[in-house]
């Protein structure tokens, strides 16, 4: 009886979820072996080819070229038949190969424990070659064995034997063909992110093992001695970059550093953000604030308050995408993350219900949920819920920024420093105190106009704060 095996598009690694099939190097009918290249694919960083797991007959190709499949959907289909005389037919050599594992490891696949030289001596041999093999009076097909067997295990790194730890996550042939070209025990190699080994990591290991040969007086290695011509290059370019390496330091990407990080990354990748600004004269908005310091609001209440009347007059920057129903959500209530800078990072804990609240209020929530955040006591539901940001990056002595979306909400204002700056008033020289406005916005949930018009009815409540009353 015949088995179909299903081999689905492997996980290539560095958090891609797609890719497209180049060519097929087998059609249906074809016998393939374990380890044996059937497709070419191509993700968004580069072409890779992939080896299958399984041995036997090609019964599907489940995609034809130029198409994209998702990590997981079925790839080739492989129907492992029993030889007919019970000898080591294609349904034989699966289960040997099978227990001697796949040399090439790819995230979604494991790897067995035999030997590279066991294991890459049995590829594609066939009932009538693997009998001769075991002859031992067949000296000429032993010495052609030999030598590609010699030939394959160059090419590859030795996979662990029985007993020693299975081998670890690599995440494409490339990493394996660059530490095999070099000599890296894949075994000693310590992995990266997620416990998946990366170029990186094998170029450390490769910088490790060359720098203190680099050290050495050249008279100490005879020219008959020289390695190789791969190697030679890279030890020595190691050897420049490598001593400044001594002193890096490792900081674990983890916790809220960890969380921000994923999310500003998410909005790079998946928001088309455009940025537009305008400067302002704040003159009358220091002024109110001098005038309100006895109520406790200060600049960044009075931002907030302004930001709010800004939303509820210009709705389509207080929404959100739902990019699977393929609709934007248009939110009725504004919960305003404002950024706070504290010794764990960048957080951004959320005023919930910002609309309802006077400026007094707003203050005095903002004031609250800061000193949460620089004790480090903030709950986490305090900074989850935002649907638009306001960004006061003038503490830091900086003008303009060009700041990235809090994803999922659809805008953020950024106010720079505000500071003397000489100024035209009513036709007339005067030194005034002036600020940059910059707001970035997904151009999804809106075009330039509305987007202009905020930030303008924002510039004109800073340049004049009794235009708030007219919205209260």
């Amino acid at each position: 009886m015949s088995a179909d095996q299903v081999f689905r598009l492997p996980d290539l690694g560095e958090g891609l979820t797609e890719a497209e099939v180049v060519q097929w190097r087998v059609s249906v009918g074809d016998t393939v072996t374990v380890d044996q290249v059937v497709v070419e694919v191509e993700t968004a960083k580069a072409a890779v080819e992939v080896p299958v797991p399984f041995a036997g007959t090609v019964a599907i190709l489940h995609a034809e070229a130029g198409s994209v499949l998702a990590v997981g959907e079925p790839l080739i289909t492989v129907a492992a038949a029993a030889a007919p005389d019970g000898g080591s037919g294609p349904a034989e050599q699966y289960r040997t190969e099978e227990r001697a594992g796949s040399g090439n490891v790819l995230i979604g696949y494991g790897t067995g424990h035999a030997p590279a030289s066991r294991r890459r001596a049995r590829r594609g041999r066939t009932a009538a070659t693997a009998a001769a093999t075991a002859t031992a009076g067949a000296a000429s097909a032993a010495g052609v064995a030999t030598q590609a067997s010699a030939t394959a295990v160059t090419s590859v790194a030795a996979a662990p034997v029985s007993g020693e730890p299975a081998a670890p996550k690599v995440i494409s042939p490339l990493v394996r063909k660059l530490a095999r070209e070099h000599g890296v025990d894949l075994t000693a190699v310590v992995p990266g992110g997620h416990g998946v080994i990366r170029r990186r990591d094998v170029e450390e290991a490769i910088a490790a093992t060359t720098a203190p040969a680099t050290t050495a007086p050249a008279t100490t290695v005879p020219a008959t001695t020289v390695p190789a011509a791969p190697v030679a290059p890279v030890a020595s370019a190691v050897s420049a970059a490598g001593a400044p390496a001594a002193g890096i330091e490792r900081i674990p990407l983890r916790g809220v550093r960890r969380a921000v990080a994923d999310k500003l990354a998410r909005s790079r990748s998946e928001i088309p953000d455009a940025t537009t600004w305008v400067d302002v004269d704040a003159t009358g908005l220091v002024e109110a604030k001098n005038a309100l310091a006895d109520r406790g609001v200060g600049l960044l209440a009075l931002l907030a308050r302004i930001c709010v009347a800004g939303l509820r007059r210009f709705p389509e920057l207080n929404s959100t995408v739902d990019v699977a129903a393929g609709e934007i959500l248009r939110l009725p209530h504004v919960n305003l993350g404002f950024a706070a800078q504290t010794d764990r990072g960048l957080m951004v804990p959320v005023v919930q219900g910002a609309h309802l609240m006077s400026a007094a209020q707003l203050g005095a929530e903002m004031s609250r949920l800061a000193g949460l955040a620089r004790a480090g006591t903030l709950p986490p539901a305090a900074l989850t819920g935002g649907t638009f940001t306001l960004n006061n990056y003038g503490v830091f002595g900086v003008d303009g920024s060009n700041a990235i979306i809090n994803h999922p909400e659809a805008g953020i204002l950024g106010v720079g420093r505000i500071v003397d700056k000489p100024w035209v008033v009513d036709g007339q020289l005067a030194v005034r105190k002036v600020t940059q406005l910059s707001l970035s916005f997904d151009h999804r949930v809106c075009d330039g106009g509305a987007a202009g018009g905020f930030l303008r009815y924002v510039a004109d409540c800073v340049e004049k704060p009794a235009t708030l009353l007219a919205d209260l």
